[in-house]
This record gives structure tokens, sequence and C-alpha cells, in this order.
């Protein structure tokens, strides 16, 4: 029962992931679609940063005589970069939905099927 306590990191990450892959595959809005994979992902940055964080750790700053346990900055550094991305994505992500708004009315995804399939090929 301890083990399952101490991993409890591992259990956000399981729940914030299996929650964002559920809105994204249940959810016919685009909105909400958006905001299921910015949950999942998410749940990825917060995956690899507690797995990168050692227990007693510092940052690596060499100092002399010293007997010290170093973290890793590179996952950090990496995160740092994937937050910029999932930002852009979802930014990118919500202009085409409000393109998509403006074109057709709506921002449901059965909505839209049925009205491409009731359109003319032209």
């Amino acid at each position: 029962m301890s083990q399952l306590i101490g991993l409890y990191s591992y259990w956000v990450v399981i729940v914030l992931m299996m929650a964002g892959l559920y809105i994204m595959i249940a959810r016919y809005n685009l909105v909400k679609k958006i905001i299921g994979l910015s949950l999942f992902q998410t749940s990825i940055f917060y995956l690899y940063i507690t797995m990168s964080k050692i227990e007693g750790g510092t940052a690596p700053i060499l100092v002399e005589d010293a007997d010290y346990v170093y973290s890793n900055p590179l996952p950090h550094v990496l995160i740092l970069t994937a937050i910029v991305v999932g930002v852009a994505t979802s930014a990118v992500a919500l202009a085409l939905i409000v393109r998509i708004y403006e074109s057709y009315g709506t921002i449901e995804e059965d909505e839209l099927k049925s009205i491409e399939a009731a359109e003319p090929d032209a």
C-alpha cells in the first residue's frame, strides 16, 4: 500500500492523461477538444518533470570539494520548449476554430460533417 502512495505523482499523471484523452474522444465541440489536448499535454509535461527530479539533488553548479547529487536540468529545459510549442499549437487551433465558426456558423463536429455532406462537390 505504501508503494502506491509513494507513486502519487504517477497516479496524477494517469488521471490527467485519461481525462484529456476522454475529452478529446468523447466531445464533439472543437473548443473542448483543444482543452482535452492541452490537458493531455500538461500530463506529459508533469510526467517528465517528476521523472527528472532527484531526491536531495541540487542545481548543477560546480563547487570545489563538494560531494553533491546533481539534478539533470535538460528535461526541464525541454519541457519549457514543449510548453511554448503547446501554447502555439493551441493558439493556431483556436484561430482555425474561429475561422470555421465564421464560415459554417458552428463548432460542433457532427454538424460540420452534416454540412459538408450536404454540400455538392465543387
